[in-house]
């Protein structure tokens, strides 16, 4: 068996990606998509009469609803391509707005259930900051299901779990860039590689301390930079996959036992249980965001790159022909 069949003995395989033609190669459980995907699988040629099917009686709409209706359009092309769920993401801009991010998780809802999708299979991904948590906690209240994405620290994983968010996307690749980038000439790639690597390491520790408390909160880890730090969390209850390294899995032989169980023994790496026990409040988890620098920076940046790229979803469907 290849890399990619092995995994899927142990992870629920999910594919990051708005091409929904090429998702079927994978055959992978679930879809993520974002401003970013959706952009890029937009763009191509084989889904331009989609677009202009889309909007053809959109576009005197303003410009936010015409880009729901693309995230839906693709949405539910890959709800055809894959038999689980689909994360459909909110606007960014909106990160710092409880009140807008829970309207627009709704409208979203909305728009996927008037087109005949029940709402278990849709999950409205949302930027971890405090208030896209406490919309995430609103929402999953009335059965809506939420993604939290953009997590790099385990005080967002532990206010997730305590919110009954139902998934969580903590970021690998980008937690080993900034560490990465942060030692510069000193960086050792072999030392840093496996369960070494910051971010797998990161995943691992935030996995078990929701396992062994009792939490439902599904864990997918996100953002791989290779397959060695998919290799490594493998056990996890999900990993969402760019095709390019799903394909490099599917190409790649060898034996892939479990990485991750329930009550794996992380040693001195395991977290405190008190992030789970004590009470999580708004200046708690500010403050704790505030002392790691790393998820300060990652999370300001992810939420400036996903607003910038719906800017350029913007722009492009502004610019493009009617025909």
């Amino acid at each position: 068996m290849n890399l990619l069949a092995q995994l899927k003995q142990y992870t629920t395989v999910v594919a990051d990606t708005g091409d929904f033609q090429l998702i079927r190669q994978y055959a992978p459980q679930d879809a993520t998509t974002n401003p970013s995907l959706i952009l890029k699988a937009a763009q191509q040629a084989a889904y331009r009469q989609l677009v202009l099917d889309t909007l053809a009686d959109k576009r005197q709409l303003p410009m936010d609803q015409q880009i729901d209706a693309l995230l839906i359009a693709f949405g539910l092309r890959i709800l055809d391509s894959v038999p689980g769920r689909v994360s459909t993401e909110v606007d960014a801009r909106l990160s710092f707005d409880r009140a807008a991010t829970e309207a627009k998780a709704r409208q979203l809802i909305a728009l996927y259930q008037a087109a005949g999708v029940d709402s278990s299979r849709v999950l409205i991904k949302i930027a971890a900051t405090w208030e896209g948590i406490q919309a995430a906690a609103a929402l999953q209240r009335d059965g809506i299901h939420c993604n939290l994405t953009l997590l790099f620290a385990p005080i967002q994983a532990a206010a997730c779990a305590r919110a009954g968010v139902r998934l969580i996307s903590p970021f690998v690749g980008r937690i080993y860039d900034w560490y990465k980038k942060t030692a510069g000439a000193s960086w050792d790639e072999a030392a840093h590689a496996g369960v070494n690597d910051p971010g797998v390491r990161s995943v691992r520790r935030i996995y078990a301390l929701l396992r062994q408390h009792g939490f439902a909160t599904e864990v997918m880890g996100a953002s791989f930079r290779s397959t060695g730090q998919i290799l490594a969390l493998a056990g996890c209850d999900l990993l969402t996959i760019s095709p390019d390294l799903l394909q490099q899995l599917q190409q790649a032989d060898g034996v892939l036992p479990p990485q991750l169980h329930a009550d794996m023994d992380l040693g001195d790496d395991t977290l405190p249980a008190r992030l789970l026990d004590d009470a999580i409040d708004e200046s708690r988890i500010r403050f704790a965001l505030n002392e790691d620098a790393m998820a300060t920076e990652k999370l300001a940046e992810g939420i400036r790159l996903f607003a910038a790229d719906t800017e350029k979803l913007a722009q492009w469907l502004q610019a493009l022909p009617s025909d």
